[in-house]
């Protein structure tokens, strides 16, 4: 999948501020890049590295 065929989101709790990053979640990673610069790079991470992530996030 190709980052042209990604479907990127952006947080919810982002609202109308531009300092943000976007996420698209696919079958093998997630991707991760910069409202501010979506030609830029992207932060690939093993979607199970992922998972692991955010679970922690909410146990928060």
């Amino acid at each position: 999948m190709t980052a042209l065929e990604s479907t990127w989101r952006k947080s919810s709790y982002s609202g109308t501020q531009s300092a943000c990053v976007e996420l698209a979640l696919e079958p093998a990673q997630a991707r991760v890049r910069d409202t501010k610069d979506r030609d830029g790079g992207t932060l690939r991470v093993p979607f199970a590295a992922w998972q692991a992530f955010t679970s922690h996030l909410r146990e928060q």
